[in-house]
């Protein structure tokens, strides 16, 4: 859209914005322009009197001629307004208008508007007023407005509430009649706190809408037997689905009324009753049609499983962005294009709406998938009761985006967060579109329930207008690590980990006791924990003259023992053993395992599949799934996790090899650890040396010189000096007098340094002389350079005061445009950079997260005194971790920042090389309203 030339800024497109409601639907918010004025009037007709009353004070049945000019002409600057559309229509809007401090219209620099809403009646109550409050503070804020003010009549509770609720600093008032709101546009840590728990509600329940429909329309059903649309038909109603379903195909006969039992139409339109999902198996020249047709009839959502989008090619890529931004139009949400389909296994809607031939067992297990073929996959492997790991462990939602044009992993993932019916998540992720949301995501997910991730090394989706990470695939993986992801590198080990997680306790610990008939089996168990970092006991060896009744007894008396946190049970088969004894053991296993039920039990067996398939069936005492109708007539006071037992408690996973088995164990072990160390995570110490504002002062001068720069040696010093970072001095020797100088300058003794780029930090090509005592050991050092390695002009030489002995380490900080500001930390040399034994935390770092760094290295022992050294000082190295860390956090105009070498002596450290770059900071869209990725 355009603006006439009048007005003083062109049109900001990006403000356009696609939104999720409170009910799951989603509108468009855009700026409203000169071309709006029959939209206007039009969505002013259709508001209620009472609305325009609270609106204008005043009975006001219709908008004059001015009234529709002022309200449609702005200069998006003092005056902006901006609509909220679903469908090309008006269904809300809302507008700022500059003003002084005695209430008049005013200009830049005054910082205050007066704000107000209006929404139709048919739309209040879905959380529109509150997205679009978000999106006019951020404009104002762009704009240079610091504050809003808002007069509301008293009766007009409705809007009062989203103006209070929203979180900001505010101050309330009460004069002639009529409340004044008056709040600052900065955000808080409460309105941040709100928009993300709206956030998390909406995209719950628009990816609900797509889980949990009451009616379903397949459009695109062939008439034969066979194809895509008939499948999935056949599949849904095979499922036992609960709610209502209909067959779409346009060349459906004009008389036929069914197919096969299923009421049949020619259109979407046709259907007297409402859709609430359609899936669309058309072709690809036909979908937009069908898209038409599904939202002028109100359907909720859809699963497009056509193929022929983004995956083709650059057409394809285009008809993608249009497909989103044509059902978007609408309300609608999509899963797919080319997308394998959905599953609910839940009781009261039994909705396989997907290509998969058969309905998964039901379970609590919430599967995840951007590949159809991996989709498959998973679903393949834990329907398998026997060869390999086994088990009822069923699925509660499965869900294979395909393309991920729209709803993608972070929205399930907000959909699982307080599912009932599901008590672990398993994501296969080609790739991480929104990295810094995801981990945000996967960090409160995963406090609550576990969430096991594979993450492959491709990039994003074709089609998607997404920032890509810069940091390596190790770094991202790390990162999610401390959000609480299980990282786990095979879709073995996924099924491998969930199923443990979803059917035994977190481990206590670390501890594990090994027993079993086979004393090679045992040994190798106890291999295998070693390799995985834990503590294995001793293997105790019950020979294979063993019977289940010592079975049970070995493991009553494992898990009674209080150095125990995990048991580790083996099994080989007997000559003769039949279905019986596997039935026997299997019992033995279980009811000892029921007598201390806060202790996992795991099983690895050997061609014994009827033991797996024995511990793997139900029992009576299992607990019983409660559906979502029964769940959703529950108290609200009471608390979820009273209400619902995980499924498949007591059943014991087995495995067919000892390693699989134990990977599994350390995974959940370390999992339980995150979850006892994120009940407190820590703080961000303050600092009363810091100088903050100095700081800013600092980086503003010195990027008013360019839109980029790496900073000179005392530019550096001055401003880590104002963190409390202090670098030593390295100066300049382009002679040998002026080599002896600086090391009168700064006392000896004192190190001679290469600082070429190919002898930086290489000491091990021999560019460095250290403890020169005096004038003579430094003229010779000199010398030795030049032969070594050339003119001084080649080998820049500095020269700098010696620090005491320790441990080299590296210190790194940078921004990344799709994660955000992530910490470093190394060991400097080839572990760091051969070894890529780097350690990885997201910025701001807590005084227990910088602990955990240092130590997460492999060569961490390094630091503590290993093989009799000297243990360093990791207290100051902590400190310095958090210094920099503040220094990023405080100033996102600092993009990158090295400390190389940091050299940790047993008393204090030493910053030997310092480098600081400055750049106008990446946009924060973590910060801004709540936007669906626009394309």
């Amino acid at each position: 859209m355009q603006q006439t030339s009048s007005d003083r800024h062109e049109y900001p497109a990006h403000w356009e914005a696609d939104v999720v409601l409170r009910d799951g639907g989603t509108a468009r918010v855009r700026p409203i322009t000169v071309d709006d004025a029959d939209r206007l009037v039009s969505f002013y007709e259709q508001v209620s009197d009472e609305s325009k009353y609270y609106r204008f004070f005043a009975p006001y049945p219709r908008l004059s001629a001015k009234d529709v000019h002022r309200f449609t002409h702005h200069d998006f600057v003092d005056r902006v307004g901006l609509a909220a559309t679903v469908g090309g229509e008006f269904i809300a809007t809302v507008r700022y208008d500059r003003i002084s401090a005695d209430g008049r219209p005013a200009s830049a620099p005054a910082d205050e508007a007066e704000v107000a809403f209006l929404v139709q009646d048919a739309h209040q109550g879905r959380g529109v007023a509150s997205a679009l409050l978000e999106h006019i503070a951020a404009v104002a804020r762009e704009r240079g407005i610091r504050r809003f003010a808002a007069e509301v009549l008293p009766a007009n509770n409705k809007m009062i509430k989203v103006f209070t609720d929203a979180g900001y600093t505010q101050k309330r008032s009460f004069e002639d009649g009529v409340v004044r709101l008056e709040f600052d546009l900065e955000p808080t840590d409460r309105s941040l706190a709100v928009q993300r728990a709206r956030e998390q509600r909406a995209e719950a329940r628009s990816v609900r809408r797509l889980l949990v429909p009451g009616s379903v329309a397949v459009v695109g059903v062939g008439r034969t037997p066979g194809g895509v649309g008939r499948s999935v038909l056949d599949n849904i109603r095979d499922a036992g689905f609960t709610g209502d379903l209909y067959a779409v195909n346009k060349a459906f006969p004009e008389g036929q009324k069914e197919l096969d039992g299923v009421p049949a139409h020619r259109s979407v339109r046709d259907i007297e009753g409402h859709v609430d999902l359609a899936v669309v198996a058309v072709p690809v020249e036909h979908v937009p049609q069908v898209v038409t047709e599904c939202g002028e009839h109100g359907v909720q959502g859809l699963v497009v499983v056509t193929a022929g989008y983004a995956e083709s090619g650059p057409e394809g890529r285009e008809r993608q962005r249009e497909l989103v931004r044509h059902a978007r139009t609408y309300g609608m949400r999509i899963i797919g294009p080319n997308a394998f389909g959905v599953i609910n296994t839940a009781a009261d809607v039994r909705l396989n709406a997907s290509l998969a031939p058969e309905m998964p067992r039901p379970g609590r297990i919430g599967l995840f998938a951007q590949s159809g073929a991996i989709g498959i996959a998973l679903l393949s492997r834990l329907h398998r009761r026997g060869g390999g790991v086994t088990g009822v462990t069923g699925v509660s939602t499965f869900v294979s985006s395909g393309n991920r044009a729209d709803v993608s992993g972070n929205d399930v993932l907000q959909y699982w967060y307080d599912d009932p019916d599901t008590d672990v998540a398993l994501m296969y992720l080609e790739s991480i579109g929104n990295p810094r949301k995801f981990t945000r995501l996967a960090r409160r997910t995963a406090a609550a329930k576990p969430l096991v991730v594979v993450q492959g090394a491709g990039s994003a989706p074709q089609g998607h207008a997404v920032r890509a990470t810069r940091l390596p695939h190790a770094t991202v993986s790390a990162l999610l690590r401390q959000a609480g992801v299980i990282r786990v590198e095979t879709i073995t080990e996924l099924v491998d980990t969930g199923l443990l997680l979803a059917r035994q306790p977190l481990p206590g610990g670390a501890r594990v006791a090994i027993l079993g008939n086979s004393e090679s089996l045992g040994l190798l168990t106890y291999d295998a924990c070693l390799s995985e970092g834990l503590r294995p006991l001793a293997p105790l060896d019950l020979t294979t003259a063993a019977t289940a009744t010592d079975f049970h007894r070995a493991l009553s008396e494992a898990l009674a023992d209080k150095a125990c946190d995990a048991v580790v049970v083996t099994a080989i088969p007997a000559v003769g053993e039949g279905p019986a004894e596997d039935a026997a053991l299997a019992e033995a296993l279980r009811s000892a395992a029921e007598t201390v039920p806060g202790k996992p039990v795991l099983v690895v067996h050997v061609e014994l599949g009827g033991l797996a398939a024995a511990l793997s069936a139900a029992t009576s005492t299992a607990p019983r799934a409660v559906s979502r109708r029964e769940d959703s007539q529950r108290s609200e006071d009471r608390p979820p996790s009273a209400v619902q037992a995980p499924e498949g408690v007591g059943l014991i996973p087995a495995y067919p090899a000892a390693e699989r088995a134990v990977r599994a164990l350390a995974e959940a072990v370390k999992y339980a650890q995150w979850r006892r160390e994120s009940v407190d995570p820590g703080r961000v110490p303050e600092y009363e040396d810091i100088d903050e504002k100095g700081a800013a002062g600092l980086i503003g001068g010195l990027l008013a010189r360019g839109q980029g720069l790496t900073l000179g040696v005392d530019e550096t010093c001055e401003l880590l000096g104002m963190y409390g970072v202090d670098v030593h001095r390295a100066l300049p020797a382009p002679t040998p007098d002026a080599a002896a100088e600086a090391a009168r300058t700064l006392g000896y003794p004192v190190a001679l340094k290469a600082t070429a780029p190919h002898l930086r930090h290489r000491a091990d090509l021999g560019g460095v002389r250290l403890d020169l005592a005096d004038e003579d050991q430094l003229r010779r050092a000199y010398a030795e350079l030049g032969e070594l390695f050339g003119r001084p002009e080649e080998l820049r030489p500095v020269v700098q005061r010696m620090a005491p002995r320790g441990v080299d380490t590296v210190v790194r900080a940078v921004i990344d445009p799709a994660a955000g500001a992530v910490l470093s930390f190394g060991l400097a040399g080839a572990a760091s950079q051969l070894l890529g034994d780097t350690a990885h935390r997201l910025i701001p770092v807590t005084d227990r997260e910088a602990g955990s760094l240092i130590r997460s290295i492999r060569t961490a022992p390094l630091l503590f005194g290993w093989r009799g050294s000297t243990p360093v000082d990791t207290p100051a190295l902590e400190e310095l971790l958090l210094r920099v860390s503040r220094l990023v956090d405080d100033h996102p105009e600092v993009v990158a920042v090295t400390l190389e070498p940091v050299v940790v002596a047993a008393h204090g450290l030493s910053v030997l090389g310092a480098s600081v770059r400055l750049a106008p900071p990446p946009v924060r869209d973590d910060l801004g309203p709540r936007t669906l990725p626009t394309y």
